[in-house]
């Protein structure tokens, strides 16, 4: 815990939390155990007590408490839980604001020993004499001394209450645990889904729009090749327009490649990154070692991270030579991409390697990436395979 200085922002703050909180802490208490007798007015009144609390903390602290369920019953132990928050909070805030009131006021009082001798000639009579200057040193060394202590002892008093709030104010580690369940489950539904969802597109693009270039392209070859006495000028636009559709054509297959390979839902990683590795404008060399399939999801990510690796070798690194290697080890796969190219390649670099790290923390894989200035450049990456 960092210690605050006593001029420090921070430690205003501490201090006003925690003499803050006593008052309303002691009118929350009153009121939830005035409202036990009252149940529906205690499920009403509960929530809204909480939630000036948690203002409290978000307002002095900057600290966030997850919400709950509100609590309808006695049954529930969140109901439980706030009920003795708002009432241990009053005694909590009591101690916390003696200790810290007693700090800061010993500080004032020993810093300032020396005014009443100035002030007030004689008869000067106190249980000690503050016209002796080794008394009057004693007292400001123990007021130096507080006014050290007194930012500390708000930090911590206010650490307790944050503590105690989150513990009875917050959800359980139970809930915290199914809440942590059902997100994964849900993260891992949407993942499925869009995966399933590229690979529908692919399957329409290849079916419909490309097999209808492919009509086209192949009617305009056929007529730039059978009507030769045609003027010149329609002869260059059916030529123009033949050349046209093959590389739209061309771009769209580069683009069904890129969405989801048909190829890899067939026959497997080894398959399509075979396809890529040839299209490369450089020697791959390629090695998959896979016994068993992973989930398709997981197939997937990993054809994306070689395939993109492979395109931003192509386009940045000046390599001329890159070598894949994919291989399982039970429940993990393996992925390592390295090129001999110029290196300095970085995460926060530009958009290929931020979203190749963004597609594998979504299934929960690990990134790490080696690419010193002069090459060469390595990234290896494990996700996981259940």
């Amino acid at each position: 815990m960092k210690v605050p200085r006593p001029w420090s922002a921070r430690a205003w703050l501490d201090t006003a939390h925690v003499m803050i909180g006593l008052p309303i802490a002691v009118v929350l208490g009153g009121l939830t155990l005035v409202l036990v007798a009252a149940p529906p007015l205690l499920w009403r009144g509960l929530p809204r007590f909480t939630g000036v609390q948690r203002s409290r903390f978000a307002a002095f602290l900057g600290a966030h408490i997850a919400p709950v369920r509100s609590p309808s019953n006695w049954r529930s132990a969140a109901t439980w839980r706030q009920i003795g928050y708002h009432l241990l909070s009053p005694f909590v805030g009591l101690a916390a604001a003696f200790l810290v009131a007693v700090a800061w006021g010993g500080a004032i009082v020993g810093l300032l020993a020396f005014l009443p001798a100035k002030l007030h000639g004689p008869p000067l009579e106190f249980v000690f004499d503050l016209r002796d200057q080794r008394v009057v040193m004693v007292f400001m060394a123990v007021g130096f001394a507080l006014l050290l202590l007194a930012p500390v002892l708000a930090r911590g008093m206010a650490a307790l209450d944050l503590s105690v709030a989150r513990t009875l104010l917050g959800p359980s580690r139970s809930e915290l645990g199914q809440r942590i369940d059902t997100l994964t489950e849900s993260r891992a539904g949407v993942i499925d889904a869009a995966d399933a969802e590229r690979r529908r597109i692919e399957r329409d693009l290849h079916d419909g729009a490309q097999q209808r270039l492919v009509s086209l392209a192949m009617n305009l070859g056929l007529a730039r090749a059978t009507l030769t006495d045609l003027p010149e000028p329609a002869r260059e636009a059916i030529v123009q327009a033949h050349e046209e559709a093959k590389q739209a054509l061309k771009e769209l297959r580069d683009f069904v490649r890129g969405l989801h390979p048909a190829v890899l839902n067939d026959q497997g990683l080894d398959a399509a990154l075979s396809g890529v590795a040839a299209r490369a404008p450089f020697p791959v060399k390629l090695r998959v070692d896979i016994e068993w399939r992973a989930t398709p999801t997981i197939e997937a990510v990993a054809f994306f991270i070689v395939s993109e690796a492979l395109t931003n070798i192509a386009k940045h690194a000046a390599a001329t030579k890159a070598e894949v290697r994919v291989r399982r080890e039970r429940d993990r796969l393996h992925v390592l991409v390295y090129d001999d190219g110029c290196g300095g390649a970085r995460l926060d670099g530009g958009t290929g390697l931020r979203g190749l790290a963004q597609r594998i923390d979504s299934v929960d894989g690990t990134l790490r990436l080696s690419s010193p200035l002069g090459g060469p450049t390595t990234i290896e990456v494990d996700l996981p395979c259940e």
